[in-house]
């Protein structure tokens, strides 16, 4: 218990101390600052792809992002479960065979 509470700790010092070492910063995508470092290297490079649907607004692009992630997060969680699920039935299988020939 005491070592999951020091884990705790440890997450949100690292989620909360970020916020006040750089007051006022601007958080750009690295999208934003590609298309920056594109443009100085090469300033007549023109793009060859447009997005087919642009969001209206920052946040409903960072909501569709952060839903992409949890989406991605649970399938993950669910794979993982899962194969450990049917390891452990595996086992358990191995064990009645192993106990029955005994």
């Amino acid at each position: 218990m005491k070592k999951n509470l020091i884990l705790l700790l440890i997450v949100v010092l690292l989620a909360v101390i970020p916020l006040f070492i750089q007051k006022g910063a601007d958080f750009e995508g690295a999208d934003g600052q590609a298309e920056e470092a594109i443009t100085e290297i090469a300033p007549d490079y023109k793009q060859w792809f447009h997005t087919i649907w642009e969001p209206p607004s920052g946040e409903i692009e960072s909501l569709l992002f952060a839903l992409q992630a949890a989406l991605g997060a649970g399938f993950i969680g669910y794979f993982i479960g899962l194969m450990r699920g049917r390891s452990k039935q595996e086992e358990e299988k191995n064990k009645k065979v192993s106990n029955a020939a005994n």
